[in-house]
């Protein structure tokens, strides 16, 4: 399991797993996870934010990730967590438009069709 780290997009400050604070992960619906002690790992509140772009994007599962998952009729059930996350990841380092969860400190924020920025200093500093 990789690290990952991004910038909060309202505050502009690097979601660290040095010097936390709380965070919330928002999708197109208006579902939020908030995390008080992010790791580093991708995780806000036990919801992993790789396959919460996998769920955000039921379109590229269908129709360019839809053999890797051996035409299996996927009902975001998560039966296949670990290679969804995989697909997640590659949706959001691919070239391919897509919906991204928000990642904000305040979590009274709606959701905006924007993606949260990675983190250069990987979580290290608080920006």
């Amino acid at each position: 399991m990789g690290q990952f780290s991004w910038i909060a997009q309202d505050t502009q400050k690097s979601i660290s797993n040095t010097y936390p604070t709380p965070v919330t992960m928002t999708d197109n619906k208006g579902n939020k996870w908030t995390e008080n002690n992010y790791e580093g790992y991708g995780e806000f509140q036990g919801k992993d934010f790789f396959e919460l772009v996998v769920d955000m994007n039921p379109q590229l599962l269908k129709t360019k990730y839809r053999e890797r998952l051996n035409d299996v009729n996927y009902k975001f059930s998560h039966s296949y967590p670990s290679e969804l996350r995989e697909i997640g990841i590659e949706i959001a380092f691919g070239d391919d438009p897509y919906l991204s969860p928000n990642l904000n400190n305040n979590s009274e924020i709606k959701w905006t069709n924007s993606k949260p920025q990675d983190c250069p200093n990987q979580g290290w500093t608080n920006l």
